[in-house]
């Protein structure tokens, strides 16, 4: 076999490879813009509106007229007060599930458990 066929076929399995890593690149490069497409979908459906996030509307019972929660304040607060934000929003999601779970049973028919019952 001469010597220029060797060239010949080293110059073909370098097209081809080349060609393998181009075809490569354009598939992630379309999978990418696919999931930037969706994120942004995702963003848009998901994401609160401005207004909201400057000027949040007070919620009743959350906090007093004088203390009006910002997002991002959290930052400078004490960690004693956000511990205590933390337990008072606990406590309120334990209850509301406990509150949800005793409706729902009283309307099945179901007994309540007795952690379920207020005695006091």
């Amino acid at each position: 076999m001469p010597w220029w066929s060797w060239i010949l076929i080293w110059i073909a399995l370098v097209a081809v490879s080349l060609l393998f890593y181009v075809l490569l690149g354009i598939r992630l490069f379309r999978q990418f813009m696919a999931t930037m497409k969706d994120l942004g979908a995702a963003g848009e459906r998901f994401g609160a509106p401005l207004a909201d996030i400057t000027d949040p509307a007070p919620q009743p019972g959350t906090a007093p007229e004088g203390q009006r929660t910002v997002p991002g304040s959290a930052v400078f607060a004490s960690p004693m007060q956000m511990r205590h934000d933390y337990l008072t929003s606990k406590s309120s999601r334990r209850e509301e599930r406990r509150r949800r779970r005793v409706q729902r049973k009283a309307d099945r028919g179901q007994p309540q458990a007795l952690r379920d019952i207020e005695f006091s």
